[in-house]
C-alpha cells in the first residue's frame, strides 16, 4: 500500500510540476512576427527562419540585384529592388518545413537560391502532452499494484 502511494504520488507530483514549471519563452501563438530576410547573389539570409504556430510573418529585403522570395506551400510571394524594403504577409497556420525559393530570375546560379522557414508547433501542445501521459502512466500504475494481493491471500 504505501509502495503505492509513494508510485502515484510521485508521477502526480511529476504532472504537477511539468504543469505549472516555467518553459523557455515563446512567441505568442498569432503573434506578429517581422522576419528580414535579406537577398543577395545567390543565398538568403538567414538561411533559415524559425516560426511558432500561428504567427503573422512579414520578410525580404534585396542587397545587389532585384530577387524575389516564394514561400512554397503558402503562395507568398514578393519582390524587392536593391536598397528598398518589400514585404509580403501570411499567418504561418501548418507546422512543418516550407522552402523559400528566388521567384525572379537573378543570375546564373538562380536556381540553387533557396532557404527555409521552420514553422514549429506551439509549446503548450507538447506540455499538454506530457501532462496527459504521466497522469495516464499514474493511473494504470495505481490500478495495477492495487490489483495484485499476497500469494495465499483470499478476497473477501
Amino acid at each position: 500500500m504505501a509502495a503505492r502511494v509513494l508510485i502515484v504520488g510521485g508521477f502526480l507530483l511529476l504532472t504537477v510540476l511539468i504543469g505549472f514549471a516555467p518553459w523557455p519563452a515563446a512567441t505568442p501563438a498569432g503573434g506578429e512576427r517581422e522576419v528580414l530576410v535579406r537577398a543577395r547573389q545567390y543565398a538568403y539570409a538567414p538561411g533559415v527562419v524559425r516560426v511558432t504556430r500561428g504567427d503573422r510573418v512579414t520578410v525580404l529585403e534585396a542587397e545587389d540585384v532585384t530577387h524575389a522570395l516564394r514561400v512554397d506551400g503558402y503562395g507568398a510571394e514578393v519582390v524587392a529592388v536593391p536598397g528598398q524594403h518589400a514585404q509580403t504577409t501570411f499567418v504561418a497556420d501548418r507546422s512543418g518545413r516550407f522552402q523559400m525559393r528566388c521567384s525572379k530570375v537573378c543570375g546564373t546560379l538562380h536556381p540553387f537560391m533557396l532557404g527555409e522557414i521552420i514553422v514549429e508547433p506551439q509549446r503548450g501542445f507538447w506540455r499538454s502532452v506530457a501532462v496527459s501521459a504521466l497522469t495516464a502512466v499514474a493511473t494504470v500504475l495505481f490500478i495495477g499494484i492495487g490489483g495484485r494481493r499476497p500469494a495465499g491471500e483470499r478476497t473477501p
